[in-house]
């Protein structure tokens, strides 16, 4: 038989909902190749984390730590997990390892045409694939990532995350998820959208349930002041059949997420005044986004949880789909199709792909 890869790129056929990729880049996999937006990456997959785990000697002990975390209260499980969490950090990698992940770090530098292209480099649980299972802000997510080096590093803290306090500890159905099995994790490695605004857009209303409309958040910059609630978003929904824009909610933004080059880190910065008293999205901003929203919906079959940019040129980026799962098992009353097909939304967006599409070696 031939041994699982080490490494699989997104737009590879066999990526869609692979569970090699874990539950949010397996779906990142669907996406691609329904022909949706995708800055293009690679997963290094559950092969990867479970030959690091085995020819480290770290397997036995994860599954000790799994065990107690059945038992345990969460305030103890930090003490359990010190041994294993400093292990993950310092031994060493399989050389194989090593080399696929500089290879295709070194193919993607190739795709975008510059040297130390910044990534998104996400966890991506094989635990993700639970039905009912929301592990939103449960796992590690690194932006700005440069470099072969960086990014071993941070292959390593998110394989760590795993082991979490709040992952040990989460549960589903009164059961504790880390014991139930032996999950995996992939980690995700994207180029990053140098978004000018991002959020979140859900196929129904959060707040009751109304599957009739899309109800997006944004703010300038980086999508992290969004889902981190740091920032406090500006707020749309808009009818599903009518395509009106039922509510528009203002918010001015003083700071915004994103990367600074001085200091070379992402954090929190000012939003320079010219900027602070106006919307970041357009009404054609928000039209496209709920064409791409009922698009993916439809085709997904289930109302939809999506994460996404817009970059500098008005180029719109699918950056993470997930089911809505609290809403979402209730009865739903039937929506008119959507009057135009997601290709045609793209055509009409603005802005030039982040790199090429083909297959990275």
């Amino acid at each position: 038989m031939t041994a699982a890869p080490f490494i699989l790129w997104l737009d590879d056929p066999e990526a869609a909902g692979n569970r090699l990729l874990g539950g949010k880049f397996s779906s990142l996999g669907l996406s691609v190749a329904a022909g949706l937006p995708v800055p293009p990456g690679f997963g290094i997959t559950t092969s990867a984390y479970r030959a690091f785990m085995a020819e480290s000697g770290l397997a036995p002990e994860a599954a000790r730590v799994r065990q107690a975390a059945a038992t345990l209260p969460p305030e103890r499980l930090s003490g359990e997990t010190v041994g294993l969490l400093e292990g993950i950090a310092t031994r060493p990698l399989p050389a194989r390892l090593e080399d696929a992940v500089a290879a295709a770090y070194a193919a993607l530098e190739r795709r975008a045409g510059m040297a130390a292209v910044p990534v998104a480099v996400r966890s991506s649980g094989e635990s993700e694939d639970l039905a009912g299972a929301s592990f939103a802000g449960q796992y590690e997510t690194f932006l700005w990532i440069s470099g072969p080096e960086a990014l071993l590093r941070h292959m390593r803290k998110c394989w760590a995350g795993m082991f979490g306090d709040a992952v040990l500890s989460y549960r589903q159905d009164g059961k504790v998820v880390a014991a139930m099995a032996d999950f995996g994790i992939c980690v995700g490695v994207q180029q990053m959208v140098q978004a000018r605004a991002a959020g979140v857009a859900f196929t129904l209303d959060p707040i009751n349930g109304d599957r009739s409309k899309v109800v997006m958040e944004a703010c300038w910059g980086l999508g992290e002041g969004v889902v981190k609630g740091e920032v406090t978003p500006s707020r749309f929904a808009v009818d599903k059949v009518t395509r009106d824009i039922t509510t528009r909610a203002f918010s001015p933004q003083a700071e915004e997420y994103r990367f600074d080059e001085a200091s070379g880190t992402v954090g929190l910065f000012p939003v320079e005044d010219a900027r602070r008293e106006i919307c970041c999205l357009s009404d054609r901003n928000v039209l496209d986004l709920v064409e791409l929203a009922r698009g993916i919906e439809i085709a997904r079959g289930a109302p939809q949880d999506i994460e996404w940019a817009i970059g500098p040129d008005d180029d719109l980026w699918v950056l993470q789909v997930r089911p809505e799962t609290v809403w979402s098992s209730r009865p739903a009353r039937p929506v008119a199709a959507i009057s135009s097909p997601v290709s045609h939304v793209l055509m009409r967006m603005a802005g030039v792909p982040l790199a090429g599409r083909n297959r990275g070696s």
